[in-house]
């Protein structure tokens, strides 16, 4: 019996990690090159909670969502240099985790149509160094919408009139 009991107890992470699983197929790779319907979250410095001026761009965002069911939305946490890479990545994490909780338990949207995702190039050779004490929330484009409809068929030419014959 206590042997069950711990099979159970140990199986409870997996379960809540398949809870938690994301439905939908989309990715944030490029989302913040982005530039249309794009909102910016302020954070106080070194604090995972949004400052008040938070709600604005967080409602803006959640109400175009609403308003296009079928986009999907990207939640990029930064954290500029606030600490050492791994604290800034995990704090930037946690903006994101917070704002995303937001838009969802606060506002409806499905939690499955949210990715929330930490960006920290502030410590890349490769990418400018942003200072950014913020989260990007990016309602992405409709797929669906951007996608080329099929080509109409093409239809037979009306046969044309057969010349008149000379009077």
């Amino acid at each position: 019996m206590r042997l069950l009991l711990a099979v159970v107890i140990a199986s409870l992470p997996l379960l809540a990690a398949t809870a938690q699983a994301q439905p939908r197929d989309f990715k944030c790779i490029g989302a913040e090159r982005l530039e249309d319907d794009v909102f910016e979250v302020p954070f106080p410095a070194r604090s995972a909670r949004p400052a008040d001026a938070a709600r604005t761009p967080v409602a803006a965002a959640a109400e175009l969502a609403k308003a296009q069911p079928e986009r999907n939305i990207c939640v990029l946490g930064f954290a500029g240099r606030e600490g050492g890479q791994s604290s800034a990545t995990q704090l930037a994490a946690r903006r994101a985790r917070e704002v995303a909780e937001m838009l969802s338990v606060s506002h409806g949207i499905a939690r499955d149509r949210i990715r929330a995702e930490a960006r920290n190039p502030g410590f890349s050779r490769s990418t400018e160094n942003r200072e950014a004490r913020s989260v990007t929330i990016v309602v992405l484009p409709d797929l669906g919408a951007t996608r080329a409809a099929p080509p109409a068929p093409e239809r037979a030419a009306p046969p044309s009139p057969a010349p008149a014959a000379p009077p």
